[in-house]
């Protein structure tokens, strides 16, 4: 299938400053030089951010890993999951229509998207609340007929409880993900034929179910009040407090201050912070700036890997235009370049001072 970007596009995009700190968390679970590794997290959140995935967003993620944009754009019309046009405020739901539930009723559950949101798959609904498409496998199969609506499945449906669905979500509620016939999960629809001791006494709802319940953000989108995540897992970059294994039954826990019991940074905070340091600690200088390109043609900047259209127009208002001005860089000079670029650390990451002076010496 071809994906294309959207014809109408907004001017621009910038994350929420709560989004930013989130997204910049994610990059520092990769290792230095591999943070392009994030640009599926960050396309997410923009989507998530925006409701879809705009090309300044994609631009802006590029830009922010010091990706070329093709890159990004690469990524995003490479996975579905990225919906590239704008969707339905409320909830963008996704049919899945492979073989399972294609045979278990697929069919009728897209005869009411087309009756009930909007006749063609990407259309906004008249209110603006939905849109819907079908989508391929999405491994709930013994549960088919379902959708992916929000962030959860909802499984088992017939077309009158898919219409309910939408009249719920429509009316401002969350209806309850899952199985949607009374099956716990995936087992018979006669009932367990294992595990059956497991039976009694347990929550009406599975895990993955209750746990959306519990939370009530199935179809709400990520906003940036999440605690943004740094590697390993468990610890919070938002707080003070290192999530740690519950203290033993019958020691009871000492009251700890919680500034008291804030993590030691990780190895990769600490490589940060270190070269961070020792950054700071060379004297910045001035590079030669031009007023304008030698001879009125500056060099095309974006042969050097890291440097995209953005990057380049930066570089230019702020006097760079050559190759050999650039492969002149001591580290005085990079200090102060890498003082002004909004994504430190580019210059030496991908070795800018080599490139360009490979590309002034091959003129």
């Amino acid at each position: 299938m071809l994906r294309r970007l959207h014809p109408e596009q907004p001017a621009s995009f910038a994350f929420t400053p709560a989004n930013l700190a989130w997204a910049e968390a994610q990059i520092t679970k990769y290792p230095e030089g591999r943070q392009a590794s994030a640009i599926i997290p960050l396309l997410w959140r923009a989507q998530e951010q925006e409701g879809w995935l705009t090309r300044p967003a994609i631009e802006y993620v590029a830009d922010m890993l010091g990706l070329a944009h093709i890159r990004a754009l690469e990524v995003a019309t490479f996975y579905f999951m990225f919906q590239l046009q704008p969707v339905g405020s409320v909830a963008h739901l996704q049919i899945c229509g492979t073989l399972s539930c294609m045979i278990c009723g697929a069919e009728d559950l897209i005869a009411v998207c087309r009756e009930k949101i909007a006749p063609k798959a990407h259309q906004i609904s008249a209110d603006g609340k939905f849109s819907w498409e079908e989508v391929e496998c999405l491994g709930a199969c013994a549960n088919a007929p379902m959708a992916q609506i929000g962030k959860d499945y909802y499984e088992d449906l017939t077309a009158a409880r898919l219409a309910e669905i939408i009249d719920e979500m429509a009316a401002g509620r969350v209806p309850t993900p899952g199985p949607q016939n009374g099956r716990y999960a995936a087992e018979p629809l006669g009932g367990p034929t294992s595990l059956t001791d497991h039976v009694a006494g347990r929550d009406a709802l599975n895990a993955s179910a209750r746990r959306a319940v519990d939370l009530g953000d199935t179809i709400k989108r990520i906003d940036g009040s999440e605690v943004p995540l740094l590697a390993p897992w468990g610890r919070q970059s938002g707080g003070d407090v290192a999530l740690a294994p519950p203290a033993p039954a019958l020691e009871k826990p000492r009251a700890v201050p919680a500034r008291a019991r804030k993590p030691a940074p990780l190895p990769a905070q600490k490589a940060l912070a270190d070269k961070s340091a020792a950054s700071a600690a060379v004297a910045e200088a001035a590079p030669e700036q031009l007023a304008a390109p030698r001879g009125g043609v500056g060099d095309d900047l974006k042969k050097i890997s890291g440097v995209g259209p953005k990057l380049e127009a930066l570089l230019n208002e702020m006097g760079f235009w050559h190759f050999d001005q650039i492969a002149a860089w001591g580290a005085a000079e990079i200090a102060w370049v890498d003082a002004r670029l909004k994504f430190k650390g580019r210059i030496e990451r991908d070795d800018w001072i080599a490139q360009a002076a490979a590309l002034a010496s091959a003129r």
